[in-house]
């Protein structure tokens, strides 16, 4: 029986070796098992992106929300602000963690897929000296929009604001500068090709000074809090114990694909699945140029419903991706990152094409 290919941006497809960590023995947090296993986990997140001497990490159980909550919340200094680019949902979501934090921020507010003025940025930066952190979303999988990382992070350096970077959705899947990046949040189960429940943080080492000084303004997502636990090989609280292994597992896959090659891989699945969009007559939501390596935004048919296109496609093994909010009547979304091959990419196709 063939498998569900999962043409979701997460959870996605994982190998068999990935799947097979989640049925190892039962541990305790408290052992040492588990310190040699979260210390592992820790070194090859930096070891994969080739950040291991400027960077560290710190692990959170819960979705990349939770480590974006995380990073957000524990970021900003008492009477500063945080600058906020936003142009889809999960840049919103930015943007509602501060107001449920009460920071003081200033937003550039865009339409959904549309990428940012490098002007606008900078008179914000200019004109606000309050400013501290500049937050962006990366891969804004709302739409598939790749937003500009290093031409803002370079910004962001010229103004000396920390940068924070929402990678979740980009991860190991498009190219990433870490150049510019001071704080980058990123999550298990998307591109990393793990299993839900576990997310970090990855941070500069020059930035804890000044992180420890803040406040501790939340129980759980306390980041500093976590990074000294966890520089002692400790945890503040139970952790998905499961997902933690299969992460480690992941990791290893990872490095052993080699990020630059997972980039290329989810690049060529991108366009060989972008040249059958075209051939069937879908029209792109982002234009060339703009799109991420890991989703494309397509326009539903005239006449066929998101409903219908979906009940049909998961009939024949496909689970693709709704529109949000104001795009939900109007578009789909076809992600392809995770453990999906060729074969499956091309049946995919044929009955899309069938459907349309």
């Amino acid at each position: 029986m063939s498998r569900t290919v999962l043409l979701n941006p997460g959870p996605v497809n994982v190998t068999d070796r990935v799947r097979q960590a989640l049925m190892l023995p039962d541990l305790c947090h408290r052992e040492k098992e588990f310190t040699d296993l979260m210390a592992a986990i820790r070194a090859k997140l930096l070891r994969a992106f080739d950040i291991e001497e400027e960077y560290t990490s710190v692990l959170v159980s819960g979705s990349g929300t939770a480590a974006l909550e995380m990073a957000v919340s524990s970021s900003l200094s008492p009477g500063r602000s945080m600058l906020v680019i936003q142009n889809g949902v999960y840049g919103e979501r930015i943007g509602k963690i501060c107001d449920i934090y009460q920071f003081n921020r200033h937003t550039i507010k865009l339409s959904w897929g549309e990428p940012p003025n490098l002007e606008d940025i900078e008179k914000e930066l200019k004109e606000n000296p309050d400013i501290e952190v500049v937050a962006l979303v990366h891969h804004e999988t709302t739409t598939g929009l790749l937003n500009p990382l290093k031409e803002v992070g370079e910004l962001a350096r010229r103004y000396e604001k920390i940068y924070l970077v929402d990678c979740i959705s980009s991860l190991a899947g498009d190219e990433i500068d870490f150049k510019s990046i001071d704080i980058a949040v990123g999550t298990a189960n998307k591109c990393i090709q793990g299993f839900p429940g576990v997310s970090f943080v990855l941070l500069r080492k020059k930035d804890l000074e000044r992180l420890r000084k803040i406040p501790e303004r939340t129980l759980y997502f306390d980041l500093t809090g976590y990074h000294k636990a966890q520089e002692k090989g400790g945890l503040l609280f139970t952790p998905a114990i499961p997902a933690y292994y299969a992460l480690d597992v992941a990791l290893d896959e990872l490095i052993e694909e080699t990020v630059q090659g997972r980039v290329q891989r989810y690049a060529n699945a991108a366009k060989f699945l972008r040249a059958g969009f075209k051939d069937i007559g879908l029209e792109f939501l982002i234009p060339e140029g703009w799109r991420s390596n890991c989703l494309t935004g397509l326009r539903l048919p005239e006449g066929v419903s998101y409903e219908k296109l979906h009940a049909e496609l998961k009939g024949n093994g496909f689970v693709i991706y709704a529109g949000q909010g104001i795009l939900s009547d109007n578009i789909f979304r076809i992600a392809n990152m995770g453990d999906i091959n060729q074969e499956e990419f091309q049946r995919f196709l044929k009955e899309l094409k069938t459907i349309c």
